[in-house]
């Protein structure tokens, strides 16, 4: 029996059918569970859900180092749940508040300020950090607003936090690398 390409195991990896199982099970549980859901509820679901796993599938390609895959996959773990609590109720007030666009504009520069630094572990730590201090400041600035939507938007900022701190261990290990 002949040898698997190394290009048809990776299609094969575990962890990688685990991560689209996820998916899947994900995106259809809404229909077993039969939720109220109209045909465009399902498919943006599937988009969005389908833009986190190429997302991740786009960094873990793009990186060698397990710290460096690990805090890309939980920052966009954290921006897909951001942009689904805002579809879904709002972080701050409802789901319409023109308030919560201040998050998406977040988002936004983030995914422009990654790209702007090519991803480098060192640069991600200060990007996701940054990130980190604004979205706290993002909820608390609509305190005002919701009192008891923004502490828990403000949580939200957790996944910057654990991102930058996966990042700084992909940094130090550039760092010890090169010595």
């Amino acid at each position: 029996m002949s040898e698997l390409s190394p290009a048809f195991r990776r299609k094969l990896s575990p962890w990688r059918l685990i991560g689209w199982g996820v998916i899947a099970a994900l995106l259809s549980l809404p229909a077993i569970l039969r939720f109220p859901w109209t045909a465009f509820d399902f498919i943006l679901r599937g988009v969005l859900l389908g833009s986190v796993g190429l997302g991740i599938e786009f960094f873990v390609r793009r990186s060698g180092s397990t710290f460096a895959r690990l805090g890309a996959a939980v920052a966009v773990i954290g921006a897909f749940l951001t942009i689904w609590v805002n579809l879904a109720v709002g972080m701050i007030g409802a789901e319409d508040n023109p308030y919560n666009l201040l998050f998406i504009g977040l988002l936004v520069a983030v995914a422009l300020g990654g790209f702007a630094v090519r991803l480098k572990p060192s640069a991600m730590v200060w990007l996701l950090s940054s990130a980190a201090l604004l979205h706290r400041a993002i909820a608390l600035g609509g305190l005002s607003a919701d009192p008891g939507g923004a502490p828990f938007a403000a949580f939200f900022a957790i996944f910057w936090l654990l991102g930058a701190a996966l990042y700084r261990g992909a940094a130090v290990g550039e760092r010890e690398a090169t010595r």
